[in-house]
């Protein structure tokens, strides 16, 4: 019998990572051609992987809720063959190209920020975003495949910079430009008190996602209240007149709801760029 290695495909250009949500086949399962094997999430979709392959489930190589990187072994399969390992055809092997001949041919590329360590355009964006070096990257501890840096690494580690975490990483980063000024003493959150009959509950990946996205909302849209105040005595005053008459006519009390959307539908007519 050969084995398969199953390796995560690639979702996308910038997709360098996936999240295993759910494995839907377990050891010692028998596989189909194009049966679905597992569900995977990526920042951007999620999707199944199906199987290349007929034979035997053998092993899992990840848990659920743990991250991949693409093209890594993520199970393995037993097939009939004779090798004890069935590599990948031709056509899904990437071809490597040169890339030094054409490097050295771009104006400007001296000036370009050099780091020998792998960044996936993800965690480059994030960086990006949040101005920081590839210096201060380099500088970063990596959980990922060979120590590469996921963007659960690099938020953690922004987290920890906001709290105060990572200021003497900063200080030999970024030479001082004049007296260093005390630092302010970090105000510690309350401490959270949890009583016997209270659960704590882990947010899911979804979850996760929504709260980043709002949290990032404030930050790249304005967000903006304005109130006016506005005399309606004569309003209150036709209600009282007519409030009676009306119940006995239409059996139902009158508020001051409809009287509000008429006058908020009048001034979406009078001003439609309100409505925009």
């Amino acid at each position: 019998m050969a084995q398969y290695e199953l390796l995560l495909p690639k979702m996308g250009e910038s997709v360098a990572e996936a999240t295993i949500i759910k494995w839907t086949k377990q050891p010692g399962d028998k596989i189909e051609l194009d049966d679905t094997i597992l569900e995977i999430a990526t920042d951007k979709v999620d999707s199944e992987v199906p199987s290349p392959v007929a034979g035997t489930l053998v092993k899992h190589l990840y848990n659920e809720d743990d991250v991949a990187q693409v093209g890594a072994v993520i199970a393995v399969i037993e097939i009939e063959g004779e090798d004890d390992k069935v590599e990948l055809p031709p056509a899904v092997q990437e071809e490597k190209i040169d890339t030094d001949t054409v490097v050295e041919n771009i104006p400007g590329i001296e000036q370009l920020p050099v780091s020998d360590r792998f960044y996936s355009p993800l965690v480059k964006n994030i960086a990006a975003q949040e101005q920081i070096s590839f210096a201060e990257l380099d500088t970063i501890t990596g959980t990922g495949a060979e120590g590469r840096l996921t963007k659960d690494d690099l938020l953690n580690y922004l987290s920890k910079q906001n709290n105060g975490g990572y200021t003497e990483v900063k200080a030999k980063l970024t030479p001082p430009l004049g007296p260093v000024q005390p630092q302010a003493k970090p105000i510690s959150s309350p401490a959270l008190s949890v009583s016997g009959g209270d659960e704590i509950i882990e947010m899911d990946r979804m979850r996760k996602l929504i709260a980043d996205h709002m949290v990032m909302s404030v930050s790249t849209a304005p967000h903006v209240t304005s109130f006016v105040e506005a005399d309606v005595t004569n309003l209150v005053l036709w209600r009282e007149k007519v409030k009676g008459s009306f119940e006995k006519r239409e059996n139902e009390k009158i508020t001051f709801t409809p009287i509000f959307i008429e006058a908020v539908t009048k001034a979406i007519k009078d001003f439609p760029m309100i409505n925009v």
